[in-house]
């Protein structure tokens, strides 16, 4: 008798903790009975909130849902542009679950599943937005409607999945490898061409600048040379009029000097002959001063 109440009491714990779960804040919890969702009166599946819950054991399995912002962010895809150019896109996206039930039947939980089915449908909204801009619309102040556009498709068409679509972000944009090295062998080409260009309008400019600087350079050369012969004649002439006005008021006194000029640069030399009748005019002075 006292083994079977132990036994009873056994099962009946053992009953007990098979018919209690836990869920946590921040999750929520779908119970299924014999593989179908649990219904409330109203016909809608019950969705379990965080707190202590109660199943009946081994018939109800339960299922813990995350409530959670989650993050979307796989691999990136190749999109096509408006003007048939290829593009490398990576993107992310942020959701939750806003209809647990739907999300359930539609996923069976699995959340693996359900962002796979997510990104395909993100994806597909990307694509037709990618596809109706160019590359240059795409990377500049239409970047944000494209996003918008997006993130309002995606949206819609994960209603169905019983997501809320928060946001949807362009990460990078690249080019494709074999694209990007022949852009940037045609760029660097059409760069090469530019630069030469401007270096040969460079030299040009630099040689009419240099023959402009010559011409002036040999301008005001003659300009100064004839302003300095003017003032060398002006000057010269003046030195003539002082000395022809000084001889003139002391004629003797002057040819005196003369002489004296003449004897020394004619004796400077005491190895020079000189060869002169010795009653010549150019001794008179010398005489003179033997007179005296």
């Amino acid at each position: 008798m006292q083994r079977l109440v132990l036994f009873v009491i056994a099962a009946l714990a053992v009953a007990l903790y098979s018919s209690v779960f836990i869920v946590k804040e921040g999750e929520r919890g779908i119970v299924a009975r014999f593989n179908k969702v649990l219904r409330g009166p109203d016909g809608m599946a019950v969705v379990y909130e965080p707190g202590i819950q109660f199943k009946v054991p081994m018939i109800d399995s339960v299922t813990i849902l995350d409530a959670r912002l989650q993050t979307l962010s796989g691999q990136a895809n190749r999109f096509i542009t408006r003007e048939k150019k290829d593009l490398l896109v990576d993107s992310y996206a942020k959701w939750r679950i806003n209809d647990f039930a739907k999300y359930y039947l539609a996923t069976g939980g699995d959340r693996f599943r359900a962002e796979g089915l997510l990104d395909l449908k993100i994806t597909n909204g990307l694509r037709t937005e990618f596809g109706t801009r160019t590359i240059q619309e795409i990377v500049s102040g239409e970047r944000d409607d494209l996003m918008a556009e997006a993130l309002r498709e995606g949206a819609e068409s994960a209603k169905d999945l019983g997501i809320e679509v928060v946001d949807v972000r362009v990460k990078t944009i690249n080019l494709p490898e074999e694209i990007r090295d022949a852009i940037f062998n045609r760029m660097r080409t059409e760069r090469e061409v530019v630069a030469r260009e401007h270096r040969s309008k460079g030299r040009e400019r630099a040689e009419i600048i240099m023959a402009e600087v010559d011409r002036r350079v040999t301008v005001m050369l003659a300009d100064a040379e004839r302003k300095s012969r003017t003032l060398r004649g002006e000057g010269d002439a003046s030195a003539a009029k002082v000395f022809a006005d000084a001889y003139n008021k002391d004629p003797e006194f002057f040819a005196f000097l003369r002489s004296l000029r003449a004897y020394r640069e004619s004796f400077a030399n005491q190895g020079d002959v000189l060869v002169i009748q010795p009653d010549s005019e150019f001794f008179r002075y010398m005489k003179q001063a033997e007179v005296n």
